[in-house]
């Protein structure tokens, strides 16, 4: 089985820091490539991977301030579509615009729909139903109006993120400084239980960022800014909790993922997806109010942190998505 992995071209694949799209994608592509499937990655030219790499794109346009976006993400699927005929399938993770290629070519193809943003996106979803196989990355994202292939969760690799059975004292907030994400209502619950607070994640929103978070930031409410590597494991790891008090419908969330390997369990806002990730009294609290955030810190003390980790291994494993990726490409293919 031959597969062209077309990935968004806005960060490397994988990502350097942020890039929670780049990330899932090169999760699969190295794990189709344990598998034995001839993966051919298509990403920007700085990107990494045991698959076989080809582009055009230099390096991601949030990276590179000289890349336009529109100019090579155009380059990038006639990169790919020009190419079409030499596989079995085309798997998509970046977004709508290459539906616009799907008749022009006889190879199927599957589009992961990493959220769906809003129902103004509909008309380069709908019409292409016939021709492109959908995957939600949780129920709580499907928009009634699509037909689906599959609902597949996001995976990790476990054995990249250690277990800490002791964690920490602090509270925990890890996502980009945004209005959606919730960086303010961690700040509040911190502030009023005088605990110390750790913000990591990439500044999205300059405005929301300097309004909202900076002029808090002291010796307890610390902004580190983005990581990746050992100290992005160490953040997760070494803390009591993760506050996850998003004000969007969330169609995955990677961080709390991510925290739950570690045995940081999550208190979220229940919105989108956080109820297919945590089990409520379980591996985290699903709280609906700030309020009742606050109330749920004296319960994360009594949640098993071995049984956070357990939860990831059962359901979210990176072995897992792989294994349901292939079998949606057997029954497309009629293998």
């Amino acid at each position: 089985m031959k597969v062209a992995m077309l990935a968004p071209i806005a960060w490397r694949t994988p990502p350097r820091h942020y890039g929670p799209w780049e990330l899932v994608t090169s999760l699969l592509t190295e794990a189709l490539v344990a598998r034995g499937i001839d993966v051919t990655l298509f990403a920007t030219r700085d990107s990494i991977t045991a698959a076989r790499l080809d582009g055009v794109v230099p390096a991601g346009y949030e990276e590179d301030p000289g890349i336009d976006a529109k100019i090579w993400e155009y380059a990038h699927l006639a990169h790919l579509f020009e190419r079409a005929d030499r596989f079995d399938l085309i798997h998509n993770q970046a977004d709508f615009p290459a539906h616009a290629f799907s008749r022009l070519v006889a190879t199927p193809m599957v589009t992961t729909i990493h959220g769906f943003s809003s129902p103004r996106i509909l008309p380069m979803y709908k019409p292409f139903e016939d021709r492109v196989h959908y995957v939600a990355i949780s129920e709580a994202d499907r928009h009634p109006a699509l037909r689906y292939a599959a609902t597949i969760h996001h995976g990790i690799r476990l054995d990249e993120f250690p277990f800490e059975a002791d964690g920490g004292e602090d509270l925990l907030f890890f996502g980009r400084m945004h209005p959606d994400k919730g960086a303010a209502e961690a700040i509040h619950v911190a502030r009023a239980t005088g605990r110390r607070l750790n913000l990591y994640g990439i500044i999205q929103d300059q405005g929301y960022f300097d309004r909202e978070v900076a002029p808090f930031l002291d010796g307890h409410i610390v902004y580190h800014g983005p990581v990746g590597g050992p100290e992005r494991l160490r953040a997760l790891g070494k803390a009591q909790v993760l506050l996850h008090l998003i004000n969007f419908d969330e169609p995955f969330g990677l961080s709390v993922v991510e925290a739950m390997a570690c045995g940081t369990p999550v208190i979220a806002i229940d919105r989108g997806s956080m109820a297919e990730l945590i089990v409520d009294g379980e591996t985290g609290v699903l709280v609906d109010s700030v309020g009742a955030a606050i109330t749920a810190l004296g319960q994360v003390e009594a949640i098993n942190r071995a049984a956070c980790r357990a939860r990831v291994a059962a359901h979210f494993s990176v072995e897992a998505m792989a294994d349901r990726y292939i079998e949606l490409y057997r029954r497309i293919l009629g293998q």
